[in-house]
């Protein structure tokens, strides 16, 4: 047993030197195909990311009355996120609050400034900024939920109605986001499968008058196939070395400008905190394509 596993092996590498070409062909395809899943993988991050700003950027506001007290409004919030586990984020704007985001934001317009002058009080009322997990449907919930009897002595308005329309188109777009990049990841995968398939193929192909030899003399199956399952392992293993150091570097000098566009995304940070996410996928994709090819491939050969 173990004189087999040890001819095995040196079989696969005498044949993995003797045709250097077809097998740097081989690991320049898996490299490819790796670094393309990588690229997909990197693709659904910074699509995450996307889909998570807009959506936090995504809310409803519950304006309270003039005479509701701060005590009455904190009671509400914790009621409401009691009975409701999706709310991502709920904040409290008391009127001093929301009058010194007015002001901040409007410094330099004097139309705003002198309209709240002639009003000679502050204007706004407090209330309570709600933003969820998940989709519109959550926000109508929340805003059925405020409007209830329950809470009419506190709450003058919910602006659910007036943004419903905004809500309804940035998840719509956030889903089809999410769907294409599942539809153009599943397609470019299959298309690299098949191309690795068809490189190891030829690989195979050099040497299936050799096959035909073995298995006339009588070697067992899996005597013939363990040389070219373990050099598509060794392929794999190389191209995974290969796409594991161009991913590292590229993640790490990218990192600044993909950060001008996406401030808040480094891409080498989400690289370090997926590093063993990264590291599976490389070297299962490319030692596991590798390997699960050849094991198909050989089995044509083995029929004589």
């Amino acid at each position: 047993m173990l004189t087999n596993f040890k001819r095995v092996i040196k079989f696969a590498f005498t044949d993995f030197w003797r045709n250097k070409g077809i097998s740097l062909a081989a690991i320049f395809v898996l490299v490819i195909t790796i670094i393309l899943v990588t690229g997909l993988f990197f693709f659904q991050g910074i699509s995450q990311y996307l889909v998570s700003e807009v959506q936090d950027k995504i809310d409803i506001t519950a304006y309270f009355k003039e005479d509701a007290s701060e005590d009455d409004i904190l009671k509400v919030k914790n009621e409401i996120l009691k009975m409701s586990p999706d709310i991502k984020k709920i904040e409290y704007v008391s009127k001093d609050d929301a009058l010194e985001i007015f002001t901040k934001k409007h410094k330099d317009n004097s139309v705003f400034s002198k309209a709240l002058e002639e009003v000679g009080q502050n204007p706004f009322l407090p209330s309570l900024n709600i933003t969820t997990t998940g989709s519109a449907l959550q926000y109508e919930q929340i805003s059925n939920i405020l409007q209830t009897d329950n809470y009419s002595a506190f709450i003058d308005k919910v602006d659910f109605s007036q943004k419903k329309d905004t809500i309804e188109k940035v998840f719509a777009i956030t889903s089809s986001i999410n769907a294409f990049g599942l539809i153009l990841g599943i397609i470019l995968v299959i298309v690299a499968i098949l191309v690795v398939f068809n490189t190891i193929k030829l690989t195979v192909e050099g040497s299936k008058n050799e096959i035909s030899t073995m298995r006339i003399v009588g070697a067992s199956n899996w005597f013939i196939r363990g040389p070219f399952i373990v050099q598509g392992a060794i392929y794999g293993l190389i191209a995974f070395v290969i796409c594991f150091v161009i991913s590292a570097f590229s993640a790490y000098f990218l990192s600044s400008k993909i950060g001008v566009a996406l401030p808040g995304f480094n891409t080498f940070h989400y690289f370090l905190s997926n590093f063993w996410i990264f590291t599976l996928i490389q070297l299962g994709f490319g030692v596991g394509l590798g390997m699960i090819s050849s094991f198909i491939v050989v089995k044509k050969y083995l029929e004589v």
